[in-house]
């Protein structure tokens, strides 16, 4: 069998395996990836960011027309199905991968394709797609292998009717209704996009809120919008069995309450891409979930080892992901890295409207006697919402009574993920730089959703005097 000889060895190469094979062939190491599916990206590029985000730009662009006045006046009425909706992420994937697989051409990143697996804590076997073997010897490690959704024993997943978040794009048509079990960020956002087409959807919560780790006013505003839009969404819920039939699926929870719809979608938890890595033939030991232990430089139990993105758990978010990536890479190389990288990474919801927060919530600022203050913007007063129609939403921003620092950002609504940068730029610099008062003292044009900071601001200030 074949050996070649690296500094660095990722596993993976979604944005974790990405930025820290990047950033490692920077720094002057020689790199090797290796991938296990046919193409580059990892999930992210094919089964879930990029996809979903493509599917919900189809669907919006697609309600856009049918909820304008002007084009129901002409008798524009467009029919287009699922699977046409979902076509419009192909390009988009095409885009990414070429783009993605010339950073590693560029730099001289050989790509070997196959599953690996540790042989010993420096060296990796590498089992080919056709049956061929080769193995690769390095001095350092990083494994960015990702996650997969969680699928109970118990529930027929090779079902046509029964989906996760790997599947469900896969739909031709558009269902008339969909149970959702599991109403965490990925549930969520479903919602929002089944809703959007008209379909009836039972959103299956099995905490007493929805995304419980945002700020309560955003989660408030959430549920408020998901119902009016029509979700039923039943909190404090746990599934007893599934019952697939031809012409849909019953969902038994062990409430007693009965759902039959036409899809049920299980988005009820993801599992660590651990298990075929030969983990314990070195001493690494995955939890249960399959997520990998690591220090807080991304070391596993043996230092020379690294592991990043969602595969150590959460946030488990495509931007963490990379950072995390290019920091085990400084890490490795030069035996420190700067932690404000991976510090204060803002959170991006897709759910419609959209929703992104930065820091602190009022609930962890209360519990920690922190003297804070709110400023808030509707969008709804905002000229550029009201021109566009995207009235919906609001920013808010967070502050210390006495110093002015800005503590945490939440927004809610169009453009939210958008928005939040502007605040996190602010909110990032040092000392007295992090003032509520730089909005209250720059010009944002107008008219511009930005303009949100400027009123939120003073919005909080009026509420010290």
């Amino acid at each position: 069998m074949s050996q070649q000889n690296f500094d660095v060895v990722v596993i993976g190469t979604g944005p974790g395996g990405e930025g820290a094979a990047m950033q490692a062939t920077k720094l002057g190491k020689s790199v090797a990836v290796v991938e296990r599916f046919r193409r580059i990206g990892g999930g992210c590029t094919h089964w879930g960011t990029i996809p979903s985000k493509a599917l919900r730009y189809a669907i919006f662009q697609l309600t856009s027309v049918t909820q304008n006045k002007l084009f129901r006046e002409a008798g524009i009425k467009p029919q287009l199905s699922f699977a046409e909706m979902r076509r419009s992420a192909s390009s988009v994937i095409e885009k990414q991968v070429d783009m993605r697989l010339s950073f590693y051409e560029r730099n001289g990143v050989p790509v070997f394709y196959g599953s690996a697996a540790f042989v010993d804590p420096h060296t990796i076997s590498i089992q080919g797609e056709f049956g061929g073997k080769r193995q690769l010897h390095a001095n350092q490690f990083v494994i960015a292998t990702g996650t997969r959704p969680y699928r109970p024993a118990d529930i027929d997943f090779s079902h046509p009717r029964v989906h996760d978040s790997d599947t469900i794009l896969d739909l031709e048509d558009t269902p008339r209704s969909i149970t959702i079990y599991g109403a965490g960020v990925i549930g969520c956002e479903y919602a929002s996009m089944f809703r959007n087409l008209g379909c009836k959807v039972n959103l299956i919560n099995t905490r007493a809120k929805l995304l419980e780790f945002l700020d309560d006013e955003i989660i408030d505003a959430l549920s408020y919008h998901l119902r009016d839009r029509g979700v039923i969404i039943r909190h404090n819920e746990n599934y007893d069995h599934v019952e697939p039939h031809a012409d849909g699926v019953v969902l038994e929870l062990k409430s007693g309450k009965r759902i039959k719809t036409d899809i049920l979608f299980w988005a009820a938890g993801r599992s660590g891409n651990s298990d075929t890595l030969g983990l314990q033939e070195i001493g690494i030991e995955p939890n249960s979930r399959g997520q990998i232990p690591i220090n807080d430089d991304f070391q596993t139990g043996l230092e020379h080892i690294y592991a990043v993105g969602d595969v150590i758990g959460p946030p488990s978010l495509a931007s963490a992901a990379y950072v995390q990536g290019r920091y085990a890479a400084h890490h490795m190389i030069n035996g420190s890295c700067e932690r404000a990288m991976i510090s204060d990474i803002p959170t991006g919801i897709y759910t419609s409207p959209e929703i992104s927060s930065l820091g602190k919530t009022e609930r962890e600022l209360t519990e920690a006697g922190v003297p804070y203050e709110v400023g808030h913007s509707m969008f709804k007063n905002l000229a550029r919402a009201q021109i566009t129609g995207q009235t919906v939403g609001m920013l808010k921003l967070l502050f210390h009574r006495e110093t002015l620092h800005i503590l945490g950002i939440h927004c809610f609504g169009a453009n939210a993920s958008e928005i939040i940068h502007i605040g996190q730029a602010i909110m990032s610099q040092p000392g007295d730089q992090n003032s509520l008062r730089y909005f209250v003292n720059s010009t944002f044009n107008y008219p511009t959703m930005a303009e949100a900071y400027r009123v939120a601001a003073l919005n909080g200030l009026n509420r010290l005097f």
